[in-house]
């Protein structure tokens, strides 16, 4: 698994800690730092993340009022030099809360208890299923059985490991089904499973042998949704 993490800190030194530490971790990549939380807002309007490292001090606005103002869905570790604010912070449904200076050990501890949950989300995940309308039936289909949807004038192809289910439900009902974090949008006519991609360029990827378009209006959501090493300029 691959956690994917921002730092919301002010403090330049504490930014380097967090960095330096991270260093040590590979199962967590660092996409972005902000010093201001107007500015991690806006990014995380339009960034899939699973895990935020917040310092409470962030001038106009706190780390407290940033999670009061919009809970962000990735996991949270508040990162401070007060501890009076544990409690609160507890409540606002944070995984961990870091008293400054903390050891590479404790902030090891913090990740890993982030690395159980979303490993346990993971896995309920792979059971996940919808039914999808086909012919005179509506069949059961496991998430994690899916390749990729295409677009067939009035109808969807739905390719999974095992076969093909042809429906007349749209992709936008589709989309209001999956989760994008599974199966993504990436043209007009396909969805794919990010997991079953073998392949990709600035334009294209694949999928086993097939290769399937990325056009320009889903390409920044779809590299959005990558790892940050595999992301495209």
């Amino acid at each position: 698994m691959n956690i994917r993490a921002i730092i919301i800190e002010d403090e330049p030194l504490a930014v380097e800690r967090t960095k330096m530490y991270l260093e040590k971790i590979p199962f967590v990549s660092l996409v972005a730092c902000f010093t201001k939380a107007k500015d991690a807002l806006e990014f995380l309007g339009t960034n899939s993340i699973d895990l935020i490292f917040l310092d409470i001090n962030l001038g106009e606005i706190s780390g407290i009022q940033l999670l009061e103002t919009k809970r962000p869905e990735a996991e949270v570790i508040i990162t401070t030099a007060y501890e009076e604010h544990a409690l609160k912070g507890y409540e606002l449904n944070v995984i961990d809360y870091l008293l400054k200076p903390y050891s590479f050990e404790r902030f090891l501890q913090a990740v890993e208890k982030v690395l159980a949950k979303l490993s346990k989300k993971e896995n309920e995940v792979s059971e996940r299923f919808i039914f999808i309308k086909t012919e005179n039936r509506v069949e059961k289909v496991f998430l994690k059985e899916i390749l990729y949807i295409e677009g067939m004038r009035d109808y969807r192809r739905i390719h999974t490991l095992s076969k093909r289910i042809m429906t007349l439900q749209n992709f936008k009902e589709l989309e209001i089904e999956i989760p994008s974090a599974i199966i993504c949008r990436v043209h007009k006519s396909y969805m794919v499973a990010l997991d079953k991609i073998v392949a990709f360029e600035k334009d294209k990827l694949k999928v086993g042998e097939v290769v399937i378009p990325i056009s320009e209006t889903y390409k920044k959501g779809f590299f959005d949704l990558l790892p940050y090493p595999l992301k495209k300029d």
